[in-house]
């Protein structure tokens, strides 16, 4: 797998994830995600602050947000906290990772929009399929992402998505559909129920 393929499946995974959001309704953008805290609008202006932004705003919003993520991540949703249509256009505009997103060959374009969108759809009750490329890359990735915290998660699990024919690790298994493995190694605990083996409960802890 090559960089110029975690582009092109980031770049594919925006444009779905576009897509999706032109059929939401005004009150689906208002729902909660399952990011606490944020509605599905705030989770999209997310997914997006960090495209126009150079290495020195980069620095800046780290430095206002006290090098603390979660609060770097806020001042980023605050300042694109938008109309559903023009983050929508946003993203479309931005479809191609830019600026940090773009970070490791898309790496983080493609965790951020794969998870994301998924945090949306799932308490709005609107499952998908994700192409099975693009989720084996986004759960072979998701274990070198340090902000997502997933491979201390993992750590001494094998984790088996068996939609995928996808495994890793050593250890007891937790095994599932991949969209809900990456969920869970991701820290949404929503995703467990569809999970089972003896590691499910060492995973459980751990969130």
């Amino acid at each position: 797998m090559t960089g110029g393929d975690v582009m092109t499946f980031a770049t594919q995974e925006r444009g779905d994830f576009a897509d999706f959001l032109d059929t939401l309704t005004p009150r689906q953008w208002e729902a909660q995600s399952l990011c606490a805290g944020w509605t599905v609008r705030q989770v999209v202006a997310h997914v997006i602050s960090y495209d126009e932004l150079t290495l020195p705003n980069v620095v800046r919003r780290i430095v206002r947000g006290r090098f603390t993520l979660g609060r770097i991540n806020d001042i980023g949703m605050r300042e694109y906290d938008r109309d559903p249509g023009e983050l929508i256009t946003l993203l479309r505009a931005h479809q191609r990772p830019r600026g940090l997103t773009a970070g490791f060959g898309g790496m983080i374009g493609l965790l951020d929009a794969t998870i994301h969108q998924q945090d949306i759809r799932r308490p709005l009750g609107l499952p998908r399929e994700i192409p099975a490329d693009r989720l084996r890359t986004a759960l072979r990735l998701v274990l070198r992402a340090p902000p997502v915290r997933a491979y201390p998660r993992a750590r001494g699990l094998t984790l088996v998505a068996e939609d995928v024919d996808w495994r890793w690790g050593s250890g007891p298994e937790v095994r599932g559909p991949g969209e809900a493995v990456l969920m869970a190694v991701a820290g949404r605990g929503h995703a467990l129920d569809e999970l089972s083996g003896p590691g499910k409960d060492v995973l459980a802890r751990r969130l």
